[in-house]
């Protein structure tokens, strides 16, 4: 059965929507995009916009790290 699911094009929803769904659902980001047939780099690409980015170790999006100058 193929899922039809229609994800937010706004970054902050879509942050939402994935991180609940690799934290309820799937084991890593790969298999969320297999399953939703979804581009993982669209999915990247639109939650960078606003400063997160894909940590595997923790299988969620977070905060970009701010360096210390």
């Amino acid at each position: 059965m193929v899922m039809c699911v229609t994800l937010p094009k706004d970054p902050q929803m879509l942050l939402s929507v994935i991180n609940t769904k690799l934290r309820n659902d799937y084991a890593s980001l790969e298999a969320l995009c297999d399953d939703l047939n979804t581009d993982i780099n669209q999915i990247i690409k639109s939650i960078e916009q606003i400063d997160y980015v894909y940590d595997k170790a923790v299988n969620q999006f977070r905060p970009k790290s701010k360096k210390k100058a």
